[in-house]
């Protein structure tokens, strides 16, 4: 359940939604003028000026308070080109005006960023607007919402949005980024949401997120490619689970050293699942899930598959192209957890494909037992 917080935070995006003119209110206030500029000031932009007014004067701000915006549509609210150390605070309800257009909606990077809501700030995506069953794949173009590309050694702290069209928070070339307190709450879109991914993670390396929270239609944490990252305290609702994958079929196959830590999956599709698409290359692998508590999943608790294409075993034969190997699940809690038209456990390998897999302390039950699992490695039950 969300928090009594989250909910206060719901009700009064209604009202947003249903009062834009109070959104868009106020003036942007201009930044100091270009002598002041050696010592970089503290800038607030508001109203629906503050997006196209925040990004001409991102170069001129140490702080860049972004006060109650309402981004036009069809606009991204960029700051792709900040100074080194800028910190970047939303204050009030940040809402975003509806156009069918790939997005994104947010797009921020730089080195050395500070990104965070102050106290009570929020941003509302607007997601209801575009939702129509179909996701993207199909129905009404719906935008990205935010690119947290190239941020190295930054920080997005105390964040909240609501409801995003489509996927949420993509994270892509980025290096030494920690996320913490973060909650996607798109609760709002369980009857028409769909692929409201929570986290994206693509071609990254030293990347943290904690203590946050996920309430989605798609996958909680999807790490497509990249290297030491980690997810713990973290807890997904409504979605697909903590995913590796699909990997394949990209400008980069390879996932190292990711650790899953401490999450809790519940009133979900999927507990964990690794997606290794077939008849493509690449590698899996040091790739950890400990301390994974399951509750209410509807369709398999522990999945790995080496024939994804598309959809859940799907695709066919299992190949070897993408290993999955140095794999370590323990201390999985899952009694009882899986609905009892699901799976427990379904593991389809390639031949000699999966390999050094460590397999500890882990109960799922609940569910079916798979009677085809292939090339499953010695020691492990399925």
């Amino acid at each position: 359940m969300l928090s009594r917080s989250c909910l206060l935070l719901a009700a009064l995006a209604a009202s947003v939604q249903a009062s834009p003119v109070a959104a868009a209110a106020g003036p942007a206030i201009t930044p100091p003028p270009a002598s002041h500029l050696a010592k970089r000031a503290s800038c607030t932009f508001s109203g629906a000026n503050g997006a196209a007014s925040a990004s001409a004067s991102q170069k001129s701000c140490a702080t860049i308070v972004l006060s109650s915006v309402a981004v036009p549509s069809g606009t991204t609210l960029d700051l792709s080109d900040l100074e080194d150390g800028t910190h970047v605070i939303f204050e009030g309800v940040t809402t975003f005006g509806y156009e069918e257009w790939a997005g994104p909606l947010m797009q921020i990077e730089g080195t050395d960023i500070t990104i965070e809501c102050a106290n009570g700030g929020y941003i509302n995506a607007q997601g209801a607007l575009w939702w129509d069953g179909e996701g993207g794949s199909g129905g009404k173009t719906k935008p990205k919402f935010f690119y947290a590309h190239d941020l190295t050694n930054s920080a997005i702290n105390n964040f909240y949005v609501l409801n995003t069209p489509l996927q949420a928070i993509s994270i892509d070339g980025a290096s030494g980024l920690t996320i913490t307190n973060m909650t996607i709450n798109n609760e709002a879109g369980d009857s028409l949401g769909k692929n409201t991914d929570g986290f994206d993670i693509g071609d990254s390396s030293n990347v943290i997120i904690t203590n946050s929270n996920v309430y989605n239609q798609d996958d909680c944490v999807a790490v497509n490619s990249g290297t030491s990252i980690t997810v713990e305290n973290t807890v997904c609702s409504g979605g697909h689970g903590l995913s590796i994958g699909s990997v394949g079929g990209r400008s980069d196959n390879t996932v190292s050293t990711v650790t899953f830590n401490n999450n809790v999956v519940k009133n979900s599709v999927n507990g964990i699942r690794i997606k290794a698409t077939e008849g493509d290359t690449g590698t899996i692998s040091g790739v950890t899930y400990s301390e994974i508590t399951l509750s209410a999943i509807s369709g398999y608790g522990i999945l790995i598959e080496q024939n994804y294409d598309g959809g859940d075993l799907d695709g066919g034969t299992p190949s070897s192209g993408i290993p999955i190997t140095d794999l370590k699940i323990e201390n999985i809690s899952g009694s009882g957890a899986v609905a009892s038209t699901g799976y427990n456990v379904v593991i389809a390998c390639g031949s000699g494909a999966c390999s050094d897999w460590t397999w500890s302390d882990v109960t799922v039950t609940g569910g079916k037992t798979y009677g085809s699992c292939s090339n499953v490695p010695t020691g492990i039950s399925c």
